[in-house]
């Protein structure tokens, strides 16, 4: 017996539905932004996608050699194809510059909760702008994504990169050592983190600064902020941080948005090309961010483009879905309006198609019943499956140009005309 492959999953019409769901959402967002949606491969080459991820993520990477002898792997993320596609084939267009994207991704993780092998993204990117109404900009349309969804509870991690590389650049930690130090605050490992600071022989002043700042964090934006104005004072890289991280939170709050914000000065992510403002979403009842994002202003030339400032967020598709499921947030589905056509003879099937086609024009899902089932026993299929109307298609009925049309969860039924049966349905969505 056949099983899908460990960390792969077969989405069941239920599931599958709540994903396009966010999707067609995720997409009515990038339209309403002005975000211009691109398609990009799945299969790029090995070294485009290990050029500037983080080192855990190149060893989770699905690598392999094509019938060519190419290295070539699967996208863990979205973002080197976007920063491939800038650099060349978009090089020479206006900005800003707003693309979106949608698709599955890849990681060799160990499966868990919300973690899955292969999994959904939607995409936003803003290029060509380093100032912070851009920031701005990526925060409010990620929060108004999640509203749209109905998610409730939910708040946002925001932290600024270059608090934490304008202080160990200040004290002489190369690049390597930062990536690392990044990486264990990635995953909370705060001691850990010092310890390499320590071995690294910074300054005193150093090490304190940084046990200060893990421990700041706090939901009054504003008030954590002038706090970590005070602990990185002699340091002048991360002072310019803490200000720019200033001004995008004031344009967010004057904007009306409403974010429900935690700032976390020693929050870092992952990945290493982040040179900016970094956030993540999240809500309390999952326990993993259901996307993240921040800006990146020197991506783009390390695939030999011209220095374009970028800023954007990837939305996880699946933790959104988990997330709406665990709040029993459900969508408005097709079910709701859905219409099974029955034909009582043989005969009147011609009648039966012709009207499905009618109803599937006015915009009805509509499905024939075609088992040759009799009419209790098609009502009661339809009955289970959650099927909102049945038209019943008879001869006696036909001889007055009419059926009978059932409401399934009122157990009701009436003769109408056919000429008013579409309006008959429309008028009992109401």
């Amino acid at each position: 017996m056949f099983k899908t492959v460990r960390g792969m999953r077969d989405l069941l019409p239920v599931d599958a539905e709540r994903m396009r769901h966010v999707e067609q959402v995720s997409r009515e967002i990038s339209k309403l932004y002005g975000y211009d949606e691109i398609i990009t491969p799945v299969l790029e080459s090995y070294d485009l996608l290990a050029a500037k991820t983080s080192e855990e993520i190149r060893e989770r990477m699905y690598t392999f050699k094509d019938l060519g002898g190419r290295k070539v792997a699967l996208r863990p993320e979205f973002t080197a194809s976007v920063a491939r596609l800038v650099a060349t084939k978009l090089r020479n267009e206006p900005k800003p510059m707003r693309l979106f994207s949608v698709g599955s991704l890849y990681r060799y993780d160990e499966p868990q909760y919300g973690r899955f092998r292969e999994f959904w993204q939607a995409n936003y990117e803003l290029f060509g702008s380093t100032r912070p109404e851009a920031d701005a900009e990526i925060l409010i349309l990620t929060n108004d994504l999640l509203k749209r969804l109905g998610l409730q509870n939910y708040r946002f991690k925001i932290g600024h990169t270059e608090i934490l590389r304008g202080i160990l650049n200040q004290e002489g930690l190369d690049e390597g050592k930062q990536n690392s130090v990044r990486q264990l605050l990635d995953k909370k490992s705060w001691e850990e983190a010092l310890t390499i600071a320590r071995d690294a022989d910074v300054s005193q002043k150093c090490l304190t600064t940084l046990e200060r700042l893990f421990e700041t964090r706090g939901e009054d934006a504003f008030q954590v902020l002038e706090g970590v104005k005070e602990i990185v004072q002699e340091y002048e890289s991360a002072l310019a941080a803490v200000e720019n991280l200033w001004k995008i939170l004031e344009l967010v709050r004057d904007s009306g948005a409403q974010l429900d914000v935690m700032v976390e000065a020693g929050f870092a992510r992952g990945l290493e090309y982040y040179t900016g403002m970094i956030f993540e979403p999240y809500v309390p009842e999952v326990d993993v961010a259901l996307g993240g994002g921040g800006r990146y202003d020197k991506l783009i030339q390390l695939f030999g483009g011209e220095p374009i400032p970028a800023v954007g967020v990837a939305q996880g598709i699946d933790r959104i879905v988990l997330s709406l499921k665990k709040q029993e947030v459900s969508p408005k589905t097709t079910k709701e309006m859905s219409v099974v056509v029955i034909s009582v003879k043989n005969e009147s099937m011609g009648k039966a198609l012709e009207l499905s086609d009618i109803l599937r024009k006015s915009g009805l899902p509509v499905e024939v019943e075609v088992m040759g089932r009799s009419i209790s026993r098609a009502l009661a299929d339809a009955d289970r499956r959650g099927v909102a109307y049945a038209v019943i298609v008879g001869p006696e009925e036909l001889k007055y140009e009419k059926v009978v049309l059932r409401e399934m969860k009122k157990s009701e039924q009436r003769t109408v005309p056919i000429s008013n049966l579409t309006e008959a349905i429309f008028a009992s969505l109401k």
